[in-house]
């Protein structure tokens, strides 16, 4: 079995030039049309990460004024009746003053989890306005990914990425699931890895790092394979099915390759 804990959707309200751009550096204009027509539903998604290898895949909402928006509501649409699809929300903080009582009503439509975007829409992941979201996640068992790490799109602030900013969050709520989108990439995989090791809350979501050097990227990787999950970040990249094997290729463990892959994910989302 395979999970994906990183899939994007192609179908947005709202996209910026940036976000496309972006895009086309992996993918043609025409290229980008056929996989709109052949992934604009979700039975359409589900087929088409079948083929690349994908059992499950996490399909993630994002609000952001610097990549555009593929709302909650669009995402729970998508993934409504496909078992293969997982669905995860977002919040913008500034947006928002009812964050715990929208999370409720988030997971009583569907929502598994939740990722935030600090570095899109500007603000630091341990500020305290914060922490009755976080107690609400925690009371229903609701994972949070978080944006590690350096953005590449214009209006984006790398600082509000440092994933040190995560160690108060995972030091008061202890039981809440949290993953470091990205590992902290490029310059804060050391920040990542320690505190993956430190805490047992806190996972690393290694999508967007090329799978051939996840060693050299993360160096601890042999001690961590029961910390990380696999992410693709698709569509940036064009071959999902490729990172795959590039993650069986590596002088793992297999038991360590299988945990990345499948098990510490089904584990996170209860599958």
């Amino acid at each position: 079995m395979v999970i994906d804990f990183h899939v994007h959707p192609l179908h947005w309200q709202e996209v910026t030039s940036g976000f496309e751009h972006y895009l086309h550096g992996s993918w043609s204009a025409e290229e980008l049309e056929s996989l709109r027509r052949q992934c604009e539903t979700g039975e359409g998604l589900a087929a088409y990460l079948k083929s690349q290898g994908v059992d499950y895949g996490v399909v993630l909402a994002e609000q952001t004024p610097t990549t555009g928006m593929v709302d909650n509501e669009a995402v729970i649409e998508m993934c409504a009746g496909q078992e293969a699809l997982i669905p995860f929300g977002t919040v913008y903080p500034a947006l928002r003053y009812d964050l715990p009582a929208y999370l409720g009503e988030l997971v009583a439509k569907g929502i598994r989890g939740i990722k935030l975007y600090p570095t899109y829409n500007l603000f630091y992941p341990n500020d305290r306005v914060l922490y009755p979201f976080y107690a609400k996640a925690e009371q229903l068992g609701v994972p949070i990914m978080v944006h590690t790490g350096t953005s590449v799109f214009p209006g984006s602030r790398i600082k509000y990425g440092d994933p040190l900013l995560l160690d108060d969050v995972a030091v008061d709520f202890p039981e809440l699931r949290i993953l470091l989108s990205h590992a902290g990439r490029p310059f804060w995989h050391s920040q990542a890895e320690f505190l993956a090791r430190l805490h047992k809350n806190v996972y690393l979501d290694i999508a967007g790092l090329p799978p051939k050097n996840l060693l050299r990227y993360l160096p601890n990787t042999r001690r961590l394979t029961q910390k990380m999950v696999f992410g693709s970040d698709w569509p940036g990249i064009r071959s999902i099915a490729q990172n795959i094997a590039d993650i069986r290729a590596l002088p793992l463990p297999v038991e360590g390759t299988e945990r990345i892959l499948a098990s510490n994910a089904a584990a996170i989302l209860g599958l």
